[in-house]
């Protein structure tokens, strides 16, 4: 079975590629905007569209799929793709965290305050 992808209409990209990015995409019919950021900003800020690509990526990341290339063929990593973003929209819905790395593990009540 075929796993048939939609072409992206829009795109965006960080104001370092200009104008090369934006002409390759109009020949392929993609309309790509350049996120510039505001002038005067200082430091870091997280631009409005290019958050959302690096959450994403991050989210990714936590599942441990952009760690090393695991997948033999296209379809299995779009299968990947998908169940990371399931388990991002399950954990909005019930409005719970995902389990970080980073967490301690919780000490339960029966083993006198030691963890596994």
């Amino acid at each position: 079975m075929a796993v048939l992808a939609a072409r992206p209409a829009k795109a965006w990209v960080d104001a370092g590629f200009k104008n090369a990015v934006v002409e390759h995409g109009a020949r392929l019919g993609i309309d790509v905007e350049v996120v510039q950021r505001e002038p005067g900003t200082r430091g870091f800020t997280p631009e409005p569209k290019r958050w959302v690509v690096e959450q994403t990526w991050g989210t990714l990341m936590l599942h441990r799929r952009l760690a090393r290339d695991y997948e033999a063929l296209p379809a299995s990593s779009v299968a990947v793709v998908h169940w990371s973003m399931t388990d991002v929209m399950l954990h909005r819905l019930t409005r719970t965290a995902t389990a970080s790395w980073r967490d301690p593990p919780a000490a339960r009540a029966d083993d006198g305050g030691r963890t596994p």
